[in-house]
C-alpha cells in the first residue's frame, strides 16, 4: 500500500497542474493518504497531522469560525490578531460608525491595544476536535421506521451526545449530518465573545468595485478587516472586560512575504456554508424555471427600494449599508447561478448520472430491490412540490420576509400576547422587561420611511404575481382600502406600535392583546406568517430526505473506488489546488493576478464604486510599494486559483505548501456561478486578495506599522519533490484492529478523486 502511495505522488508531480480537477471541500479530519499524496504532488510540504491534530498544535488551531459560520478568519500573530474579509466585518464596522465618525467610509486603524474597539454580539470559535459518531447515531434507527420516527430518534441521540461533550459548558457542541444522513460527525468548539475591531480599510479599498465588480475577475478589491480575540488572564473565554488580555493562540500563520506565482500550491481551510452537489436534474429544473426567477425579482426590487432612500439620506445609507451589501450579494449570486446552470447545461450532466444510476441498479436483483424506488421517490417529491414553489417563494420574500416590520411584528406581537396570558403579575412584568433587548436591537437599525417604501413596492409586486394565492390580510386591504396598498401603508405607518419605538414603549406600559390584534402591522404580519407556514405543510420534505439519502448511498456504492466529498455544511473543510489562469470565453483569456495599475485604470471618483483616495493614488503613481512589491516591481492586488469554495469561506486564509498565509479568499468568478451545484474544473476559480496588498494598505495607507510589526514573516520555500521510488519488495502493513479498520474505511469514503463529474463553486 505504501508503495502505491509513493507511485501516486510521483505521477501527480509530473501532471500539469491545469489538468487536475480540484473539486472537494474535504472534512479536515478525514484527509487520507491519497489526499496527502495528491497535495504533496502539487507542492505541499506538510503532513496531514500538521494540518489537523487534536494532540498537538496544527493549522486547524489558527482557523476560526466567525458568528457560527457566517465567515472564516485566521490567527496571524501570537497576540490573537485575526484577519478576515472586509465584508465579514462590515456589519460590526457599520455598528461602530456614526455619520460624524464613519469608520466604514473612512477606515480605521488602532495604533495600540487601548484603541481597539469592542464589538457587541460577535463570536469567534476554535474547532477543538471532530468525532465520528455515525455508529452511535445510526444505531438508533432502522429501515422499518417512518421518516418522522427516524428524525425523532436522531434528534434524541444528538441531544444526548451534545450533553455528554460540553465539558460543563466549556465547549459548544454540534452534531452534523453528512451525505444526506448516511454519516454523522460531532464538532466540538471553544467560543470567545470579547472581540475587538483592530482595523479596516476605507470602503473605497475594502469594497472597491462595489456591486459592479462583485463575483467578477479581474478584481482589485482590498477585501480585508482585522479583529483581535481577548481572553481572561488564564487565556480562557470571558465576557468583555477591560482586564482581559490578547488571546495567546496554540498556533498562528506566518506571512509568506514573497507571495505566489502561477502554478504554486495553495490550500484553503475554512467553514464553507452550503453546497448542493448531489442535486438531481429535477431540482435544477425547478431552480432555473421557478425558484431563482422569483428570488431575483423580489431581492432586486428590495434593493431598488432601499437605494431610492439611501441615495438621498446619509443616515439611512450608513444604517442600511450592511443589509444592502448582503442582499445585493445574494441577488447577484442567483442571477449568476441561473446563467451558469443554463450556459453549462448542468441539467444534462445530472441526467447522465441518473441514467448510469438506473442502469447500475438494474444490474442485479439486490441493488434493484434496494434502490429501485430511489429516483422515483425524488421525482415524485418535485412533482408534488413544484406547483407551490412560486407562491412559496413570493410569500417568503415579498410577504413575511419583505418589509422588515413584518417579521418583527409577528414575533413581538406573539411574545407580548403570551406574556399577557400569564396570571402572575410579577412574571408578566419580568417577561415584558425581557423584551427590551430585542426592541432596542430592531429599532437601532430601522428606518420606518425606508421600510414603508419596501412594503408598498413588494406588496404591489406580490399582488401582481399572486392574484389569488394570498394571505388573509389582503381581504381587508381589498374591502376596506379598495385594494390600495398605499392607503393601507399610510394608515399602518401612522398608527402601528411595531414601526415606531416610542409608540411601542408607551404601549408596553399598559399592554392589551386587543390592541395588538387590531394593529395593522401585526394583522398583516401574522397573516403573512401563517400563509408562509402553510407551505411547509404542503412540502413533502420527508419524501425528499429519504430519496436523497438512498440516492447518495447508491452513488457511493455504485462507484466504490471513487471518493466523494460531502456537501458543505458550515464545518471545517480543506480544499486545495494551484494558482491558475483560465479562459473565460471565446477569445477571453485571464491572467492569474492583478496589480495596483488596474486600480488606477478603473479609477472614477465620480462613481462611488470606483473611488480611489488621493493618498492611495499618489502611492501607486510613485510606485511607493516598499517590500510589498513583486520581483517585477509591481504591487500585486488579487490572484485566482482553482480551489473549491463557497459562502462561509469568506475570510479564509490562502495557505502555501509550508503552512504560511499568502492571501485571503473572498469571492468566486462569474463564469462559474453554478459551482455550488456543479463544479467546473476548467472555469471555476477562487478570487483572493494578495497578502502583500493587505499589508501595503495597512502599512502605507492606514499607518498601521504596529500591526505589520506584530506579524511573523518568512520567505518562499522551494517545493519538496516526492522521494524517488526504489524498487523493493512490496510492503506488507500489519492488519489493524477492528476499530482501526472502521476508521480507515470511513477515511476512504472521502478520499480525493482523480476525476469527478464537472462541478464548480
Amino acid at each position: 500500500m505504501k508503495k502505491t502511495i509513493y507511485i501516486a505522488a510521483l505521477l501527480l508531480s509530473l501532471m500539469p497542474a491545469s489538468l487536475l480537477a480540484n473539486e472537494g471541500m474535504w472534512l479536515v479530519s478525514l484527509l487520507n493518504r491519497m489526499n496527502e499524496a495528491e497535495m504533496k504532488g502539487l507542492g505541499l510540504n506538510l503532513t496531514k497531522e500538521e494540518i489537523y491534530s487534536i494532540n498537538t498544535a496544527s493549522l486547524k488551531d489558527a482557523i476560526v469560525r466567525l458568528n457560527y459560520g457566517q465567515c472564516t478568519g485566521e490567527v496571524v500573530s501570537d497576540k490573537g490578531l485575526i484577519f478576515t474579509n472586509h465584508h465579514c466585518g462590515y456589519d460590526a464596522i457599520q455598528t461602530l460608525s456614526t455619520v460624524q465618525n464613519n469608520l466604514l467610509l473612512d477606515g480605521f486603524c488602532a495604533k495600540s491595544f487601548a484603541e481597539e474597539l469592542p464589538i457587541e454580539n460577535f463570536k469567534i470559535s476554535f474547532l477543538v476536535r471532530i468525532d465520528d459518531v455515525t455508529q452511535q447515531m445510526l444505531s438508533t434507527v432502522n429501515d422499518s421506521m417512518t421518516e418522522s420516527e427516524r428524525e425523532k430518534a436522531l434528534a434524541a441521540k444528538t441531544k444526548e451526545l451534545i450533553a455528554a461533550n460540553t465539558n460543563n459548558g466549556a465547549y459548544e457542541v454540534e452534531v452534523k449530518s453528512f451525505f444526506y444522513g448516511n454519516e454523522y460527525y460531532m464538532m466540538v468548539y471553544q467560543t470567545f465573545s470579547d472581540i475587538r475591531l483592530v482595523g479596516n480599510p476605507p470602503e473605497s479599498v475594502g469594497k472597491f468595485g462595489g456591486d459592479t465588480d462583485n463575483w467578477m475577475w479581474p478584481r482589485h478589491t482590498g477585501d480585508f478587516s482585522m479583529l483581535r480575540i481577548y481572553a481572561d488572564k488564564s487565556n480562557q473565554p470571558a465576557a468583555y472586560s477591560k482586564e482581559n488580555i490578547p488571546y495567546k493562540p496554540k498556533h498562528f500563520l506566518p506571512v509568506n512575504i514573497d507571495g505566489v506565482t502561477e502554478g504554486d500550491f495553495t490550500m484553503i481551510m475554512g467553514f464553507p456554508g452550503r453546497t448542493s452537489r448531489y442535486l438531481t436534474s429535477y431540482g435544477i429544473q425547478q431552480a432555473v424555471d421557478t425558484r431563482n426567477p422569483a428570488l431575483i425579482e423580489c431581492l432586486g426590487l428590495k434593493l431598488e427600494s432601499w437605494k431610492s432612500v439611501m441615495d438621498k439620506d446619509a443616515r439611512v445609507r450608513l444604517m442600511y449599508a450592511a443589509k444592502y451589501a448582503s442582499t445585493a450579494n445574494g441577488w447577484k449570486y442567483y442571477i449568476g447561478q441561473t446563467r451558469g446552470l443554463k450556459r453549462l447545461d448542468v441539467k444534462s450532466d445530472k441526467e447522465k448520472i441518473e441514467v448510469d444510476f438506473t442502469k447500475w441498479l438494474n444490474g442485479s436483483g439486490a441493488t434493484k430491490a434496494k434502490y429501485a424506488e430511489t429516483l422515483k421517490s425524488i421525482q415524485e417529491y418535485y412533482n408534488e412540490w413544484d406547483p407551490y414553489v412560486k407562491a412559496s417563494t413570493y410569500s417568503s420574500l415579498c410577504g413575511i420576509g419583505g418589509a422588515e416590520f413584518m417579521g418583527f411584528a409577528a414575533e413581538m406581537g406573539e411574545a407580548i400576547k403570551q406574556i399577557m396570558a400569564e396570571t402572575d403579575e410579577a412574571k408578566r412584568k419580568e417577561g415584558l422587561a425581557s423584551l427590551q433587548g430585542d426592541i432596542d436591537a430592531f429599532f437601532k437599525e430601522y428606518d420606518a420611511e425606508t421600510d414603508k417604501v419596501v412594503f408598498i413596492n413588494l406588496t404591489s409586486l406580490y399582488r401582481e404575481r399572486m392574484p389569488t394565492d394570498r394571505p388573509s390580510w389582503h381581504t381587508t386591504l381589498d374591502a376596506k382600502y379598495k385594494g390600495s396598498v398605499m392607503a393601507y401603508a399610510n394608515k399602518l405607518f401612522e398608527t402601528s406600535i411595531f414601526v415606531d419605538k416610542a409608540r411601542l414603549m408607551a404601549f408596553l406600559q399598559k399592554p392589551s392583546a386587543k390592541v395588538i390584534d387590531k394593529d395593522l402591522a401585526y394583522a398583516a404580519a401574522s397573516s403573512a406568517s401563517t400563509h408562509a407556514m402553510n407551505f411547509r405543510s404542503l412540502n413533502p420534505q420527508q419524501k425528499f430526505n429519504k430519496g436523497m439519502r438512498q440516492y447518495v448511498a447508491g452513488l457511493r456504492e455504485m462507484n466504490p473506488t471513487k471518493a466523494y466529498a460531502p456537501d458543505a455544511n458550515s464545518t471545517m473543510r480543506v480544499t486545495y489546488g494551484v494558482v491558475d489562469a483560465y479562459k473565460a470565453a471565446d477569445a477571453v483569456n485571464y491572467d492569474f493576478y492583478t496589480t495596483a495599475a488596474g486600480i488606477m485604470e478603473k479609477r472614477d471618483n465620480s462613481n462611488p464604486e470606483f473611488v480611489v483616495p488621493d493618498k492611495l493614488a499618489d502611492l501607486i503613481t510613485k510606485k511607493d510599494f516598499g517590500r510589498y512589491a513583486n520581483a517585477k516591481g509591481e504591487l500585486p492586488t488579487c490572484f485566482i486559483h482553482n480551489l473549491d469554495i463557497t459562502g462561509g469561506n469568506s475570510g479564509s486564509p490562502v495557505i502555501d505548501g509550508d503552512g504560511n498565509i499568502v492571501g485571503i479568499a473572498f469571492d468566486g468568478n462569474w463564469e462559474a456561478m453554478s459551482g455550488d451545484i456543479a463544479f467546473e474544473p476548467e472555469l471555476q476559480r477562487t478570487i483572493s486578495v494578495d497578502i502583500r496588498y493587505v499589508l501595503f494598505v495597512v502599512d502605507k495607507l492606514m499607518g498601521g506599522k504596529n500591526i505589520v510589526d506584530e506579524l511573523k514573516y518568512v520567505k518562499k520555500q522551494p517545493k519538496v519533490e516526492p522521494a524517488p521510488i526504489v524498487p523493493a519488495a512490496p510492503v506488507v502493513e500489519p492488519t489493524p484492529a477492528k476499530t482501526e479498520i472502521k476508521k480507515a474505511t470511513d477515511t476512504k469514503k472521502t478520499a480525493k478523486p482523480a476525476a469527478q463529474e464537472p462541478k464548480k463553486k
